[in-house]
């Protein structure tokens, strides 16, 4: 995974993780995977087999017992192929396999999580000889179809086009990618931004077409510059929700993101140095180097 070599050189964050978000993320995650009616197309045996993995992840989370995230690692992998091998689920499947993405680093970065009633409220990965070599990885194949045809509208937009790689961080540039709670497409959207940005989701999803979605992608991404003046913050706020930032903000009385970032979303905290590696991997620049955007 290219970008765990981001997430180790950012001295500021030093790759620490508050157990209370990531408990809160990671039940959140579950409960949105145990989503019956996004998956009810599955047959019976694979749902339950879906159901019962997820389940004991929050079992797992809520009990006494540090918790190893490798076995959970393996349990979600197996979990992919059943929805890859259904039709209908295919979408989500797309979703889960940038997902599990989060679950590989924290496993590999050799996190474990200590029982809820502890006093160590604080996890720090060993870094001596349990991190692996970064691999870098290709470029998804879709992505030779979007790039150059969707920077152009980030640079119509007053945006900085490499942000057009979210789109691998988000879907792996499959178009048709879709979460159990109904985030939707390249970008990810869900139908509250979609509609905001000027998107029908009804009767035709253009959310699902590669050339509005980027739009509203690249107009969300330049209003969320325009209110944190920070990328970084910018691209948490994409995640997580603008709301979420600015309490976090507030409540810190700061405006650096490295003052907020433990406080974050388990997602969101991996989410931010995915994208900057990703950026750096595809086009050689920083997220505190890209250019400001509109106004």
């Amino acid at each position: 995974m290219l970008w765990l070599a981001s997430v180790l050189q950012i001295p500021a964050q030093e790759v620490t993780l508050n157990f209370s978000n990531l408990l809160q993320g990671a039940q959140q995650w579950a409960r949105e995977n145990l989503d019956t009616n996004a998956l009810n197309n599955l047959p019976a045996q694979d749902r339950q087999q879906l159901e019962q993995v997820m389940q004991e992840l929050q079992q797992q989370l809520q009990g006494e017992y540090v918790i190893n995230l490798g076995p959970l690692r393996e349990s979600l992998e197996g979990i992919l192929p059943l929805l890859e091998q259904n039709e209908d689920a295919q979408p989500y499947a797309v979703w889960l396999s940038a997902r599990l993405d989060y679950v590989k680093a924290i496993s590999e970065l050799g996190f474990m999580i200590p029982p809820a009633s502890g006093t160590n409220d604080v996890i720090n990965p060993d870094r001596e000889g349990t991190v692996p070599r970064v691999v870098r990885e290709p470029w998804p194949t879709a992505a030779s179809n979007y790039v150059t045809r969707l920077k152009p509208i980030f640079i119509a937009e007053n945006v900085p086009a490499e942000l057009v790689w979210i789109a691998e961080v988000e879907s792996s540039f499959n178009a048709e990618a879709r979460s159990p709670v109904g985030a939707v497409g390249l970008f990810q959207l869900m139908p509250e931004t979609a509609k905001r940005f000027g998107l029908t989701v009804w009767p035709r999803d253009q959310r699902y077409q590669p050339d509005p979605s980027a739009r509203a992608a690249a107009q969300y991404l330049r209003f969320l510059y325009n209110k944190f003046k920070d990328w970084r913050l910018a691209l948490a706020a994409y995640n997580s929700g603008e709301g979420t930032v600015q309490r976090l903000l507030n409540r810190r009385n700061t405006r650096s993101y490295d003052d907020i970032v433990n406080d974050l979303p388990l997602e969101t905290q991996l989410f931010v140095p995915k994208a900057e590696a990703v950026l750096w991997e595809r086009e050689g620049v920083k997220l505190t180097e890209l250019a400001s955007g509109a106004k």
